[in-house]
């Protein structure tokens, strides 16, 4: 079993940054690759960025590609997003998961534990 608990969410204008945690408690943290899903009101959760176990392998979706940054610290058990040149359209809770094969990392049904969410609000 693995926690997740997410953090670092708010409300910010465009143009502006944050950064989200996500830190995870449980089985090895490192074992797992790792996923930011989003989901706005009235959409379906999608995809937003991945890492594998090994560092090196990141992924983003196209609308948030060159925007935001995620990254890794295993010594920490945590997750982190940054956000930068925020959009009203991202607008949504942003949720982390945890991937024990790493090998679906873009669809949700591959992540095997959920965190329960941070709201991220961007003003125009």
């Amino acid at each position: 079993q693995v926690q997740l608990v997410e953090s670092g969410g708010g409300l910010v204008q465009a143009g502006g940054s944050l950064r989200l945690s996500c830190a995870a408690s449980g089985r090895t943290f490192s074992n797992y690759a790792m996923g930011w899903f989003r989901q706005a009101p009235g959409k379906e959760r999608e995809f937003v960025a991945a890492i594998r176990r090994s560092i090196g392998g990141t992924y983003y979706a196209d609308s948030v590609k060159g925007r935001f940054t995620i990254s890794r610290d295993n010594a920490k058990n945590t997750v982190y997003l940054q956000m930068n040149s925020l959009k009203p359209e991202d607008t949504a809770v942003y949720y982390c998961a945890a991937d024990r094969e790493g090998i679906s990392i873009y669809y949700t049904s591959a992540y095997n534990y959920w965190g329960q969410g941070t709201q991220v609000t961007v003003s125009s």
